[in-house]
């Protein structure tokens, strides 16, 4: 029987990169500081999406807050995360891969919190 070299060698080319990978450090968090500046440094679409989808709590308690019960806001947070992805693809296919402005920014981040939340009712000064 012959050694399966290429076997082999494909295996400890696989476990050599998981070992590089988790090496790694892992990618800083996007911050606020992060959209201070976007014309001079701007940041990917997907970073704004990502920021809008983790304060999809603050949202939900937004959006129910006339709402009597807390059931409201884990139903809302419920059909946020489900809508997620849906979400994504949204405002990724209407909107540049790179902000660079404080008006994309906006956009972006106000069409993917409707999206995800969407609030009825009398809007209220």
């Amino acid at each position: 029987m012959k050694f399966p070299i290429v076997t082999v060698t494909l295996v400890v080319a696989a476990l050599g990169f998981v070992f590089w990978n988790q090496t790694q450090p892992d990618e800083t968090p996007v911050g606020a500081a992060d959209f201070a500046n976007l014309e001079a440094k701007p940041v990917d679409r997907s970073a704004v999406v990502d920021l809008a989808i983790s304060r999809i709590k603050d949202l939900c308690e937004e959006a129910t807050a006339n709402a009597d019960s807390s059931e409201a806001e884990d139903e809302c947070v419920a059909l946020a995360e489900s809508r997620t992805s849906s979400c994504r693809r949204a405002v990724y296919d209407r909107f540049p891969e790179k902000v660079r402005s404080d008006a994309i920014f906006r956009d972006v981040s106000i069409t993917t919190m409707n999206c995800l939340a969407r609030q009825s009712g009398v809007v209220q000064p």
